[in-house]
């Protein structure tokens, strides 16, 4: 392994999120991440109830507010087509609309009608624009960990992150014409 793609040591993804100091950028690429967290809100989604409690104060919540309110910025691209699953029903309208609340952001590249400009990007949170984790997820969108990459290997998620910004639109545009 070279030094450029070293595993920064020996924090793991999870304590970025306290530790970066300007920026946290997530790019979404799945169309369900329906075992990886929220699986009771989810159900609830599903079965027409409303939000639980605990899902309204989720401690994500407080993730984001904090930062925000130090002055940092967390925000998202999440590449998606219509119709959109179950899921990202439930994420957009539940998950995006709650955290918008805490200050994140949320951006939409829509590929129903054009060419996807990265089919090969994977997963991932961009901290600080100098370390990200890289995610994997199985078929049915549960979450199976994440590798910490740094040199090389971010100015490789860099290039993703600018692309989707670049052609993504603010979240509440596209759930303006879009959402449900």
């Amino acid at each position: 392994m070279t030094t450029s793609s070293r595993k920064p040591s020996p924090k793991k993804m999870g304590d970025w999120f306290d530790d970066f100091e300007r920026e946290a950028f997530r790019l979404e690429t799945l169309d369900d991440y329906g075992k990886s967290g929220g699986v009771e809100a989810y159900e609830a989604f599903l079965a027409g109830e409303p939000q639980p409690a605990d899902y309204q104060t989720a401690d994500w919540m407080t993730t984001v507010g904090d930062a925000v309110r130090s002055g940092k910025r967390m925000y998202r691209v999440h590449i998606l087509a219509r119709p959109l699953t179950d899921y990202l029903r439930f994420e957009l309208s539940w998950g995006y609309r709650r955290n918008m609340t805490a200050g994140e952001e949320f951006f939409i590249l829509d590929v129903t009608d054009r060419e996807h400009p990265m089919p090969d990007a994977p997963d991932f949170w961009l901290f600080d624009e100098r370390v990200a984790g890289v995610m994997e997820y199985d078929s049915e969108g549960r979450f199976l960990g994440s590798e910490l990459v740094e040199g090389d290997q971010v100015s490789r998620l860099l290039a993703y992150r600018d692309t989707a910004m670049a052609q993504a639109v603010p979240f509440s545009d596209w759930w303006a014409k879009y959402g449900e």
